[in-house]
């Protein structure tokens, strides 16, 4: 999953609620200054932030591709920052602040995986009670 948006969207706000939903206790902080921060519970989940590195080409230092065909879910803050290095399967998240306590995200998915993944995150906002103009 790729996150985007500006400084203070609601990118970590975000990754806290993926963790809490794989079981995640402990503290979610950005890992801006960390790179990549690995939390264990139902699966794995590597949060890497993107904002600190100049080029593409850092990306093999921190094993990028490695760590996106690991064994959990990777959570990658300002992953729209390499377009030449998205996934063949993903999820951009773009977190866009509409108000003091307000966000607008918008869903684009790329291949069968990230398709199937949009779409049940849009099934479970749906079921949780939200219009199904809002999930769109």
């Amino acid at each position: 999953m790729l996150l985007c948006g500006d400084l203070g969207a609601g990118k970590t706000a975000l990754t806290k609620g993926v963790a809490q939903g794989l079981g995640i206790s402990g503290p979610i902080t950005s890992p801006t200054f960390n790179i990549l921060l690995v939390h264990e519970g139902r699966l794995p989940l590597y949060h890497m932030d993107l904002y600190r590195l100049e080029s593409g080409s850092q990306l093999e230092d921190i094993d990028y591709y490695g760590t996106l065909e690991a064994d959990g879910l990777s959570v990658v803050e300002w992953g729209d920052r390499f377009a030449e290095a998205d996934p063949e399967n993903r999820v951009l998240v773009t977190i866009t602040t509409t108000g003091d306590f307000s966000r607008s995200i918008l869903l684009e998915s790329r291949g069968k995986r990230g398709e199937a993944l949009a779409e049940s995150w849009v099934a479970e906002y749906q079921a949780i009670g939200a219009g199904e103009e809002d999930a769109q």
